[in-house]
């Protein structure tokens, strides 16, 4: 049986990494998100359109992304929203960190850090006219 790239989960080290906390993978924008215990982690994306934001895009929040560089050197702005910084950040797939980094990023998830990872809020639903 073939897989097509688009069902290809990318970058699956990172699940072989993250085995031990059976994290649960889903769809996403035509990439896969990363799940733990009803947290979002990770989202893994590699497609042919925005390269430069292929790899593995990383949950957290302005107040960690500080510290978080200092542990995952290649971290950066997703380029995807406008340039502008966003909360969610990139492990280029293009950089020669790369690997490493996403390991390392998988590392800090394994020792519980706090600074990854975001519980998805509840939708809100729609009114009707």
């Amino acid at each position: 049986m073939t897989t097509s790239k688009k069902n290809t989960i990318a970058f699956n080290f990172v699940l072989e990494e993250l085995y031990a906390l059976d994290p649960i993978v889903k769809p996403m924008f035509g990439c896969h998100a990363v799940y733990v215990n009803g947290k979002i982690l990770l989202m893994l994306r590699n497609k042919d359109s925005y390269q430069e934001d292929n790899g593995v895009w990383i949950a957290t929040t302005y107040d960690h992304h500080s510290s978080l560089r200092k542990d995952l050197p290649s971290m950066r702005t997703i380029k995807l929203f406008g340039g502008s910084d966003s909360a969610w950040q990139n492990l280029p797939s293009m950089d020669e960190r790369f690997e490493q980094d996403a390991v390392k990023a998988c590392s800090l998830i394994l020792k519980g850090d706090v600074r990854i990872g975001k519980t998805p809020g509840m939708r809100k639903k729609k009114k009707r006219n």
